[in-house]
């Protein structure tokens, strides 16, 4: 009996509804209007690498977060993220054999025209920003091809041109490394920016079309190109030095010359590019693993790794990771609004390309709309987050294009020896 009174108790209680989110609300009507665009993913280089012969046929539907190494995409996520754009990007090791280096950038270029073409109903190559705005009104994600790193053109102008008949949208200058016409942000410079030769390679993205992406390379190489490029800049997946003083963001003095060229800086999501905290907890942590066993030279435990395991373990235990967020993201994206304008920051994620280092609440493609829902919690306007969203890249490339039609009576640039540079 008090089970039936207790039922009948709980039938009359009335169900009280869930309010609906209001910016989960907002951000749906933003994206239905403007596609959402990552500036940087890297999961064709993560297929490739990880799933050997396998990517050709691996299902990308869904459930490859569920994998021993999880991946951050997968098209349930990009569904759930309401990606409206992609630029994937096209990465090879710069340790490579130049040639090898080129032969895997056209693999991986292949890789991603794979998948396009097998999943049509979600996916199709995008070169223009019409191209974009035409597959995102049909329901489907715009995909476009970003190769990072001046080093996978071998310094030749016919291969970068190869590139762009192949779809590649943009060609980051340096990746980790100086090379031998630009320096990298993470490197010992050479060049004090970028030689003749790397300026050519500049003017001949202009007059090809394609976007110069400064993600990665270091503050003298980012002014000589914003001064040489005729079209607006991108820097595909960086962040604020005023907020994470990383070689890899973007000083504030710089922020006011993109603003000038036009350009927009797509925010990175990677922790160590985020958080200034954990950029130097990451310098402590690589100095304690040094310390205790660097081989070949030295090192408290060399030749001794289980001993070292276990030590390094210890220590992580004694100095946790510090935590990075979602908010920490936003900051980045607040100050490169303060500092350079609304009209010049975008999102570039870099999700699976650092190994699944993210701030807590951008943990896969699935969580856009999270961080759009953040912005306008902080009083962005609808209009403002389109921008952002995507609106900023997609004027960029308009303008590009607007570039180089300007350009299309000058011939195809031809020098290859960087060399040739008057040994600068």
């Amino acid at each position: 009996m008090r089970i039936l009174i207790l039922g009948l108790a709980l039938l009359a209680t009335p169900v009280l509804a869930v309010a609906p989110d209001p910016e989960a609300a907002r951000v749906a009507r933003i994206l239905k209007d403007t596609p959402l665009i990552d500036g940087h993913n890297d999961w064709a280089e993560s297929l490739r690498e990880r799933e050997g012969e396998g990517r050709w046929s691996i299902d990308l539907t869904q459930g490859l977060d569920a994998k021993p190494m999880p991946y951050n995409t997968d098209i349930a996520r990009l569904r759930r993220g309401m990606v409206g754009g992609q630029f994937w990007s096209a990465w090879v090791s710069s340790g490579l054999e130049p040639l090898e280096q080129v032969k895997q950038t056209i693999e991986e270029i292949d890789l991603i025209r794979d998948i396009v073409a097998r999943y049509p109903q979600t996916f199709e190559l995008a070169v223009t920003a019409a191209d974009v705005r035409r597959i995102h009104k049909a329901g489907r994600i715009a995909s476009m091809i970003g190769i990072e790193g001046g080093n996978q053109i071998d310094n030749s102008f016919a291969v970068l041109r190869a590139y762009k008949a192949l779809g590649a949208g943009y060609l980051t200058l340096t990746h980790s490394r100086t090379i031998e016409w630009a320096d990298s942000a993470t490197d010992n410079p050479k060049h004090g920016g970028l030689t003749p030769f790397g300026e050519a390679v500049v003017h001949e993205l202009n007059r090809l079309g394609m976007l110069v992406d400064l993600a990665h390379v270091n503050e003298d190489t980012m002014r000589a190109a914003l001064r040489v490029s005729k079209a607006p800049v991108i820097f595909s997946h960086s962040g604020a030095r005023g907020v994470d003083d990383h070689p890899r963001n973007v000083s504030d003095a710089v922020l006011k010359l993109v603003a000038a060229n036009g350009g927009v800086v797509m925010v990175n999501f990677s922790r160590g590019y985020v958080s200034d905290a954990y950029r130097k907890w990451q310098a402590e942590e690589s100095a304690e693993k040094a310390r205790l066993n660097s081989p070949p030279f030295g090192g408290l435990l060399i030749g001794q790794p289980d001993k070292a395991a276990a030590a390094m373990a210890d220590w992580r235990k004694a100095n946790p990771a510090p935590k990075v967020t979602l908010s920490e993201v936003a900051d980045h994206i607040d100050h490169i609004a303060k500092v350079a304008g609304i009209d010049h920051v975008g999102i570039g994620s870099d999700y699976d390309g650092v190994d699944n280092s993210l701030p807590e609440g951008l943990e896969s493609v699935a969580d856009y709309p999270a961080l759009l829902a953040e912005m306008l919690r902080r009083g962005w306007s609808d209009a403002d987050v389109a921008k952002l969203a995507g609106g900023n890249v997609l004027r960029v490339m308009a303008q590009a294009e607007k570039v180089a039609a300007s350009m299309k009576a000058e011939l195809p640039a031809t020098a290859t020896e960087p060399a040739l540079d008057g040994g600068k």
